[in-house]
Parts: C-alpha cells; structure tokens; sequence
C-alpha cells in the first residue's frame, strides 16, 4: 500500500515515507531555487537566514577577472565520489550545501584543519563570457591528512569535504571547507565538476567541465607550517607546479587560485573558471582506463596521505 501522500509548500514530497531532509537531491535543489526566488523577491535582508543550511555563504573577497583561457579539462582522479569510480554522493539527499567541512547522512563526523572559504566565478564564453548562472558545481578534495572520504582506509563511510551548489546570478559558487593537505607525487588541488544545469548533476557524464584548483606555493607553505599538516610539509618537497603531472605543461595558467587571508582567521581561495560550451569535454572518467565502479588502489597498498613507494596515480 502506497504511503498517503505529503506536500511541502506546493511540492509533492518524492518520497512521503520519509523525513524531510531524506527527499533526495532534486528536491534540495528545487528547494534551494525556490529560496533563491523569495530572496530576488522580498531583498536578501529580510531572509537571508532562509539559505543557511543550502546556499552560498559569505565571502572575505571575490573571485580573480576572467580571462580568455577556456578552464583545462582534467582527470577525476581516482576519488571523485561521482559514480564514475565507485562511490556516487551525487545521488544522496544533502549534498547541495556550502559548507562541506563535517559529513552527512549517517556520520557527523567534522574534517579539522585551516579553514578555507572557496569561490569559483563560472563564466560562459559560448555567451559573451556572460555569469554562467544555474550550473551545478561539484567540487571535492582531500583532508588535512591527504586522504579522501569514501575511499581512504578507515573513511569509507564518510562524505566530507564534497558538495554541490548552483551557481548564483553572477555565476558564484561559495564553499566553507579546510585547506586541503599535499599528499605525495600532487602539487596540492581541488577538484570540480560543471554540470550544465541541476537536472544532470546525478549523472557523471553530462558534466561540461572538469578540471583543479593549483593552491599558491607561499600559502601552502604558511599552511603546512601550523599543527596537522606535517607530513604535507615533506610532501610539498617532492612536487612542483611545473613537474605536476597536471599542472605541469603550463603550471597551473589559468588554475592558480588567487589567495587572501592567513592561517588565524582562514582563507578566501578564489578562481574565475571559463566554460566553453562549443567544445567537447575532454575531462572526468576514471583514471588510467580503470574501469569504472571499482576502486582504486595506491601503490604498494599505500593511503593517499603517506609517502607511496611509486608515482601516485596520475591525476589522482
């Protein structure tokens, strides 16, 4: 027998049966634009307190000038957590949120560390580098210890420091994280995915663009100095913008975050991110022809955040 149905506002719950925050993530999203509307609306004083659990926060700055370099496309890398290696959090209900630090769903469990504020300005060039508002961003990276949540030993069951937000009128994106740590053979990153519109967002293969955030050197290093990030700071001495095997045929061009802030109050770490729609996407996957659905391993067994005693999977 089919459970009566429940309403929320005008909206039909898609899943009546359960609570309110377990409806899925289409209807976070139709939530989060619903909001979007009131605020447009009625001024963003009166209910700004309405987006506090599922848009943009607040920045200490605004993102580096567009340029004219279309954002390189990139590999997923072994860990993107979208469906296309194994795990998929694109498909669970909370997701879209700004603030990425701590997971959700069964764990609460928080990612210590410095923290970081991320702003990705996406612009369309297909559209006279117009804001690129509407597209979904997912954007995800590792932990102070340089490990990832779904894959790491021992974080199988967590999903921090991975979200999704819908970009604003002005093409932004906003993420409350931790500065992510420098594991070995990676200069230190950020991964993201642009999905044309929220209706893709479950679907690893319509994404426009995938590509990383390169961290500046003299912020890592102010980073890596402070309690926690120790290994990173051995880590960073094995890898360069120019020898990264992402980073490395331009080091970083147009990926090189710009960074305001210091390690007491935290950091804005910003990027404009150019989207050309007229050509095809060249990113994403997994790496090195492994075959989607089964994870990956480090060499020798290693965890993403201890020295491997071979090259790190490339991209990863």
């Amino acid at each position: 027998m089919n459970p009566p149905p429940r309403w929320f506002g005008n909206r039909p719950l898609p899943r009546p049966e359960e609570d309110l925050e377990d409806q899925g993530l289409s209807f976070d999203v139709g939530t989060l634009i619903e909001r979007r509307k009131v605020l447009a609306g009625v001024g963003v004083g009166t209910l700004a307190f309405a987006l506090a659990a599922c848009s943009p926060t607040g920045s200490k700055g605004t993102a580096s000038s567009s340029t004219a370099a279309e954002i390189p496309d990139e590999t997923a890398g072994p860990y993107p957590g979208d469906g296309s290696n194994g795990p998929d959090v694109l498909e669970q209900s909370g997701i879209v949120r700004s603030d990425i630090r701590s997971s959700f769903g069964t764990s609460t469990t928080t990612a210590e560390g410095i923290e970081m504020t991320l702003e990705l300005k996406i612009v369309d060039m297909a559209n006279n580098n117009q804001p690129f508002a509407g597209v979904a961003v997912y954007v995800w990276h590792c932990d102070r210890s340089g490990e990832y949540s779904m894959y790491s030993s021992g974080l199988e069951d967590e999903n921090y420091l991975r979200g999704v937000q819908v970009a604003d009128a002005d093409g932004m994106v906003r993420y409350t994280s931790i500065f992510p740590a420098c594991y070995a053979g990676r200069w230190p990153h950020i991964h993201f995915e642009v999905y044309p519109d929220t209706d893709s967002i479950t679907d690893h293969t319509t994404a426009i663009a995938t590509s990383q955030v390169a961290l500046p050197q003299e912020t890592c290093t102010a980073v890596y100095a402070t309690t926690g990030y120790e290994q990173s700071v051995k880590n960073m001495q094995g890898v360069g913008l120019d020898s990264d095997n992402v980073f490395g045929e331009d080091s970083g061009a147009a990926q090189l975050a710009t960074v305001t802030g210091n390690t007491g109050s935290g950091y804005t770490v910003s990027l404009t991110v150019n989207v050309d729609t007229n050509t095809e996407p060249a990113g994403g996957g997994a790496p090195g022809g492994m075959p989607p659905g089964n994870a990956p391993a480090m060499p020798d067994g290693q965890r993403p955040g201890n020295a491997p005693t071979a090259p790190a999977p490339s991209g990863s």
